[in-house]
């Protein structure tokens, strides 16, 4: 979603708040703005914002430079009023001393607007962030300018989740407040610094406090106060971030997402590495969960993640002997779900901050049902709320369109079936090692994978400039289907479907022709004959069958027009071999049509708000 950075200290601020952005491009925006306050407190507040990138916005900077050591900046991804120059963010008091910027929806905003309007306040703009300006304003002057307790009073008027920074000329001070929506302070010498999220500080410093909901952070260059929303000050735990700002670089890669897609061979050591037992049968958690006293599984998740829990689903069935049901995350509270003590609620999130996901989780909280995340994120909002949290390892994604984590995702997943079904006396010794075998070989299997990147690159651009794509897939990798398709439709704009392939004569079977090529994932496994029967289906129909087969299947040559080989291994395993191929094959399209892959339009790295 947006991206806040804020900065006080030594530095010219507006040096720090662009680079700052710059590293939280990731995220998604169409917006960016920035507020500098001047070096002696009176006057007004120097502002420049702009639709657009953020070099539109370091262009109109070169114009007329703002000179200050604090400030704020921002880059917004629009909900509330069109992506222009004046719904982006800061927004002023009529004044021109107080400035607000904000991620999330403020749910009451008409209320509110409609009772400062009525009270004599003007407004600029369409977007609901500037109902907290004028709120603010009017608690400032009612309690005589404290800057603080303004904040405080005005957000107790306020619903709907947000992050905010607020700052006013008189003050030298940056006032942050936190619900739902993430927040992190970097703690600096003689400087510190507040973010959306943590790249944005890393150039600056490692020391960093994770906001919880309910926080308010006072931060001035000397000192940093976290407290509640009623001013008891709180004790916050100092993080020290265990990677740099190189990691978060293409280290020579053209796009993020390249790089994070060759980054697999290492993430999934990471994943998998140390947590198999030494008797080569079990794998080690370290979870407070006892696998027996549930009887029953509920995952929930969005988008991608979502597509990591479908795995899940045939995976702890298949292992653990489960029922399993598979959610997704922002209809799951709605319909009124039916939980107990004795249900596991998975959630998946890269971020930790995605919303429905959060509410999913605190859902299933409420009805008593013990609760799982499987994160990427440390510190997030998921990880604090979940009783147990199986973390995959994957480092900083900065690519918009997730890979490596869904790839760790998935082989958590492995983990946590074998875990189960070891637990519950259903998952033999035998069939255990056999797939801890082909885990331990996961991380060498990709990287072959990756060799087939010439091979893909061809295919891509054979048929980059078709419009339609059906992606078929059965078992354990229909949901590879799922997310192949989702690939290509996130980063090149092409519209792909994908359905499992026995479902193909039910109806988009209707689609064939010689114009909508298929690619279908038909790698070894129990169903196999079933694959091959359907792809002989769609070349009746002159369709183009695009294969995903395992080295050294010749036989697949007859049905299908081209083939991409990928290493052979378990039926099970094979659904994280299988996602690359289809990853390099959605990159290398959109890198032919000239597509931003690293920013698609429309979309966002975390959905944090409903």
């Amino acid at each position: 979603m947006c991206g806040i950075v804020g900065y006080v200290g030594h530095r010219q601020a507006a040096e720090v708040i662009l680079d700052g952005l710059k590293r939280l491009e990731y995220r998604g925006y169409d917006s960016a703005g920035l507020v500098i306050a001047p070096q002696e407190q009176r006057g007004a507040l120097s502002v420049v914002k702009k639709s657009g990138k953020l070099k539109v916005l370091s262009e109109a900077l070169k114009q007329g430079p703002l000179v200050g050591t604090l400030g704020l900046g921002h880059t917004r991804w629009a909900t509330h009023g069109k992506p222009n120059d004046v719904n982006a963010h800061p927004h002023l008091s009529e004044d021109g001393r107080l400035a607000v910027i904000h991620n999330g929806i403020i749910e009451n905003y008409l209320s509110l607007k409609a009772k400062l309007v009525e009270s004599g306040h003007v407004f600029s703009s369409e977007t609901d962030t500037e109902v907290i300006v004028h709120l603010i304003e009017e608690h400032y002057a009612r309690l005589e300018g404290d800057l603080v307790a303004a904040v405080r009073s005005a957000l107790k008027e306020v619903s709907g989740a947000y992050a905010l920074v607020v700052s006013h000329v008189d003050h030298e001070l940056i006032v942050a407040a936190r619900a739902t929506s993430p927040m992190v302070l970097g703690l600096g010498e003689g400087e510190n610094f507040v973010a959306s999220d943590v790249p944005a500080l890393l150039p600056y410093t490692r020391e960093v406090i994770f906001l919880h909901d309910g926080d308010m952070a006072l931060i001035a260059k000397d000192s940093l106060t976290v407290t509640d929303f009623d001013g008891r000050v709180l004790a916050r735990p100092v993080t020290t971030i265990e990677w740099d700002a190189e990691a978060a670089e293409k280290a020579g890669f053209e796009h993020f997402m390249l790089k994070e897609i060759y980054e697999q061979p290492t993430v999934l050591q990471h994943t998998l590495g140390g947590r198999f037992a030494g008797n080569g049968t079990d794998v080690q958690l370290e979870l407070g969960l006892d696998p027996l006293a549930v009887d029953r599984v509920v995952i929930s998740a969005c988008g991608t993640a979502f597509y990591s829990g479908l795995v899940g689903e045939y995976l702890i069935e298949r292992l653990a002997r489960l029922p399993v049901e598979v959610e997704i995350a922002s209809e799951f509270r709605y319909r009124e779900p039916v939980l107990d003590e004795r249900t596991l609620c998975v959630v998946v999130s890269q971020s930790g901050e995605t919303i429905d996901t959060l509410e999913a989780l605190r859902e299933a909280k409420r009805q008593g049902a013990r609760t799982l995340a499987v994160l990427n994120a440390k510190g997030s909002s998921i990880s604090r709320e979940a009783d147990d949290v199986l973390y995959i390892h994957a480092g900083p994604e900065i690519g918009v369109a997730s890979t490596k984590a869904y790839t760790a995702m998935v082989a958590a997943f492995e983990l946590l079936a074998i875990f189960l079904g070891r637990a519950r006396g259903v998952l033999s010794g035998e069939a255990a090692a056999e797939l801890i075998r082909a885990l331990r070989a996961l991380p060498g299997l990709v990287e072959e994978t990756l060799g087939a990147r010439p091979e893909i690159a061809a295919v891509a651009e054979a048929f980059k400039d078709k419009r339609d794509y059906l992606f078929l897939g059965r078992g354990a990798n229909y949901p590879t289907a799922l997310e192949g398709a989702l690939k290509l439709k996130e980063i090149s704009y092409i519209h792909a479907e994908a359905y499992a392939t026995g479902e193909m004569k039910h109806g988009p079977i209707a689609l064939i022709d010689a114009d909508m090529p298929v690619v279908a994932v038909a790698t070894a496994s129990a169903l196999y004959d079933k694959t091959i029967s359907n792809l002989q289906e769609v070349r009746a129909r002159d369709g183009v069958v695009i294969a995903l087969a395992s080295r050294g299947d010749e036989a697949i040559r007859a049905h299908a027009d081209h083939v991409i080989y990928v290493p052979r291994t378990l039926e099970l395993v094979s659904p994280i071999v299988n996602v690359v191929a289809l990853q390099l094959l959605a990159y290398e399209t959109a890198a032919r049509l000239g597509r931003d892959v690293d920013q698609p339009r429309n979309l966002a790295k975390s959905v944090t708000v409903e």
